[in-house]
This record gives structure tokens, C-alpha cells and sequence, in this order.
């Protein structure tokens, strides 16, 4: 029975060693969140700066068509209308397929767009595609089917980074990640489990010994 005893507590001490790293970084990750530090300038989105509708455009909405917008920005007056399919960029005027426009347009449309926050964003210096890099080093990316604008800074990456963290993201493959954190969850309750178990032994070995002492 002692020698069960011994082995029970050698086992919970090796499993307390293979989860202080974990529980580290539980702890740490954890007093992060808790604090809570200003950090939501890293997940803000990026409102397409608007202006007053002309007067006079007359929508003609498809039959299929489940939900329209009107924005008028500095390119002109887009359309967009969602349908079972999604949202399609269209052009207000003639109901046409508006595409991506060239880097010069989408430059002046961005521009626009971060003059609300101009310490983060400063200026536009590199367009390729629907991105677009900032002398601030923001990356920012346009979804033009709905006309959205997104943005990514080394504060969101790092702040993503600690949620990885705390959550046992650590190996980047998620069947991996999944088997870790599991993995971890079990040892944790086993460490509860036998640490309690070893508690209510040592507690009964006490009291052995208290009565043979009174005896």
C-alpha cells in the first residue's frame, strides 16, 4: 500500500513538471486579459468615408435581389445588392458589375477612408490588388463585393499571438492543437483528482498516528 502511495505521488509530480510551462503561460496570458490594455485600435474596421446621395438615380432592383445599399463615396454612387449568391458591387447608375478599380482609385478611396485616424494610419505608400500598405506599417485589405475595409498592425498580430497562447495554439496544426489542449485538460484533472486523494491519505495517516500516540 506504501509503496502504491509513493508511486502515486512521484507520478503527480512528474505530471505538475510537464504542466508548469503550460500553467505559466495560463497565468501570464491570463493577468494580460485581465488588465485589459487599450488595445482596440488593433480589430477596429475602417468605415468607406460617405457622402450625401445625388439627387435623381433611380434604382431598378432584380427580382432576386434580397437586400440593397446606397454609398456615395469619392469614387462615385455604388450599389450593393445581396443575393443567394452574396453581395455583388454594382454600379447605381446602370445596375452593371462595378470591378475592382486600379490602384490609382483604390489609393484615393483609401486615403479618404483613414483620415478619421491618421496617428495609426498615417499614409497610403504601397497598393497591390485590394491591399495596401501604410507608412505606419498597417496592412489594410478591401473586400469590394460589400465594401468593407479591414486592417492588420503588429498590435493585432501580437495580441492574436497571446490568444494562441492561452488557448494551446501552439503548434499552428489544429488536429495537434486540439490533441494538446485535451491532452493538458486531462492531466489537470488528474492532478486535482490524486492531489485530493493524497490530501484525505496524508490526513488519515495523521490521525493513525494521533491515536496511537494518545494510546
Amino acid at each position: 500500500m506504501h509503496s502504491k502511495y509513493t508511486n502515486q505521488r512521484k507520478f503527480h509530480k512528474l505530471v505538475g513538471a510537464a504542466l508548469l510551462t503550460p500553467f505559466i503561460v495560463w497565468s501570464l496570458t491570463g493577468i494580460f486579459f485581465l488588465l485589459r490594455p487599450p488595445f482596440f485600435e488593433a480589430y477596429e474596421r475602417i468605415p468607406v468615408k460617405s457622402y450625401p446621395l445625388r439627387s435623381g438615380t433611380t434604382i431598378s432592383p432584380e427580382s432576386n435581389w434580397l437586400e440593397t445599399r446606397q454609398i456615395q463615396s469619392i469614387l462615385g454612387e455604388h450599389l450593393l445588392a445581396r443575393d443567394e449568391n452574396g453581395w455583388h458591387h454594382l454600379l447605381a447608375d446602370s445596375n452593371e458589375v462595378w470591378n475592382l478599380p486600379d490602384e490609382t482609385s483604390l489609393k484615393i478611396l483609401l486615403e479618404d477612408a483613414i483620415q478619421f485616424n491618421p496617428d495609426r494610419y498615417g499614409k497610403i505608400v504601397e497598393v497591390s490588388g485590394s491591399e495596401a500598405i501604410t507608412d505606419t506599417g498597417i496592412r489594410i485589405t478591401v473586400d469590394w463585393q460589400t465594401l468593407s475595409i479591414s486592417q492588420e498592425g503588429q498590435d493585432g498580430i501580437w495580441i492574436d499571438r497571446i490568444y494562441n497562447l492561452h488557448y494551446l495554439r501552439w503548434t499552428g496544426i489544429t488536429w495537434l492543437d486540439e490533441i494538446l489542449g485535451i491532452v493538458c485538460l486531462c492531466l489537470l484533472l488528474y492532478m486535482t483528482v490524486s492531489g485530493t486523494r493524497m490530501i484525505h491519505h496524508s490526513n488519515n495517516n495523521r490521525d493513525t498516528n494521533d491515536n496511537h500516540s494518545g494510546g
